[in-house]
């Protein structure tokens, strides 16, 4: 029997991290898609595990505890509930729902989250990180090696003290593009999902003129408006802006109309 779904015949590169891409590969695949995996980050624990240990030692001393994303929560959790329970008073907070539903998997609940945007702008506009409730107390930002530092400048100038600490790193992806292409030689690639700029670049910069011709030709699904921007900039201009999260991704594959 032939599937039957919006990705009836389709198939969806899923680009996540491989520990983060199964609920999206399964969510293509009960929508009658087929998944191709190819992860373009690998996510590993930070080269020196010294500024997670320290940040667990004094976790009492943090009034918030911002967790970036899943990753953060998969390699600071661990470590924290190891050395005790997690603190009465220290509340979490998070980008997106799905660092949300990684805490609350670990029994970490109560967590601040942007109501609109799932991104660093979108979690500084919320009043409980407004100067008046942060100056002066201790905020940990758990996080990768690299990004953006505009949340830790930004509550610093709120006043708050804030430590960076870095519980995983980002490693570069396959060296070997031969699946993509083999598939679009086949004509048997439809779409892309990406969920990160760095992995974006790191996508074009393993492309020969082969591979960027077909990619260029070839629609790009992203739940940012920040990616969409770097696509463009990169040259792409098939993007399709999705909602947020897996859902979003989903929901917007289903609606694109593939005979366009």
């Amino acid at each position: 029997m032939s599937p039957s779904g919006p990705l009836a015949g389709k198939t969806i590169v899923v680009t996540r991290p491989r520990a983060q891409a199964a609920p999206l590969a399964e969510a293509i695949m009960a929508a009658g898609g087929r998944a191709l995996l190819f992860p373009l980050l690998e996510i590993a624990p930070a080269a020196d595990p010294g500024e997670l240990q320290q940040a667990v030692s004094r976790l009492a001393d943090y009034a918030l505890a911002v967790f970036i994303s899943p990753n953060a929560v998969d390699h600071a959790l661990p470590a924290i509930l190891a050395a005790g329970r997690w603190p009465l008073a220290l509340r979490p907070a998070a980008l997106g729902p799905g660092t949300v539903k990684a805490l609350a998997a670990h029994g970490v609940g109560g967590c601040l989250l942007p109501n609109r945007r799932f991104d660093s702008e979108a979690l500084l506009e919320l009043p409980e990180l407004a100067a008046p409730q942060v100056g002066g107390r201790r905020v940990a930002i758990f996080r990768g090696d690299g990004g953006r530092e505009l949340l830790a400048d930004t509550l610093r100038a709120r006043g708050a003290l804030v430590d960076c600490v870095t519980c995983y790193r980002r490693g570069g992806p396959p060296g070997d593009s031969a699946p993509l292409l083999d598939a679009w030689r086949a004509g048997r690639l439809d779409a892309l999902t990406v969920s990160s700029s760095e992995g974006l670049r790191h996508l074009l910069a393993m492309l020969d003129g082969e591979g960027r011709a077909f990619l260029y030709d070839t629609p790009l699904f992203v739940p940012h408006a920040r990616i969409a921007e770097n696509a463009r900039a990169l040259g792409l201009d098939k993007i399709i802006l999705t909602d947020a999260a897996d859902a979003g991704i989903i929901a917007g594959l289903g609606a694109y109309n593939w005979s366009a």
